[in-house]
């Protein structure tokens, strides 16, 4: 289950998603999480090894809570980054900070991670926290999805536009027919 105190899952389910770290109910502005649900024989060995395993209540008579674990992402200046990848029949695409809230709205079917532990004691009270070291989130694609993959993304190639115009992909001034202006007296 871990190896040099990283515990490696596969084939999860998660849910409560919040990669944006958007404030919510429960959830802090700036917070990036999500939860990974555990069968409960995965939750018992995660709970005899400190982990902060919770239980859903059961939906309905008769039914099982669920075991789950809330994961962070952090990105944080003082630490290396955690590696999110999104993973589809055309590949994978590695998410940065600022792409990474795609997965709170994306139809994930399985996910595999990498989790580091940070163990924390506040007021007598211990436990072990769960931090993304790296993520791979399997993508669902329909029949479209597949029907039109190899269709070229007709953005793909555009400029970049920033306030003022297109960014400096010149970088200098622009010469036209022999008059020589600054970008800004020509709109960029």
């Amino acid at each position: 289950m871990a190896a040099d105190n990283v515990l490696f899952l596969e084939n999860m389910r998660i849910g409560f998603r919040n990669f944006s770290g958007k404030e919510g109910k429960y959830n802090r502005a700036g917070d990036r999480n999500f939860c990974v649900f555990l069968d409960p024989k995965l939750a018992s060995e995660m709970e005899a090894e400190k982990w902060n395993v919770k239980y859903l209540k059961p939906r309905e008579e008769g039914e099982e809570p669920q075991a789950y674990l809330q994961v962070t992402v952090g990105f944080n200046p003082n630490s290396r980054p955690p590696k999110i990848v999104m993973v589809t029949s055309r590949g994978k695409t590695t998410l940065d900070e600022n792409m990474v809230e795609l997965l709170d709205w994306a139809e994930i079917t399985m996910t595999d991670m990498a989790l580091n532990p940070y163990d924390w004691e506040v007021n007598g009270k211990t436990g072990r926290k769960a931090y993304v070291k790296s993520l791979f989130a399997n993508i669902y694609e329909d029949e479209l999805d597949r029907k039109y993959i190899d269709v070229p993304d007709s953005a793909a190639n555009t400029l970049a536009i920033e306030a003022g115009g297109p960014s400096d992909i010149w970088g200098g001034d622009l010469e036209d027919l022999g008059e020589t202006h600054s970008k800004k007296e020509i709109g960029f």
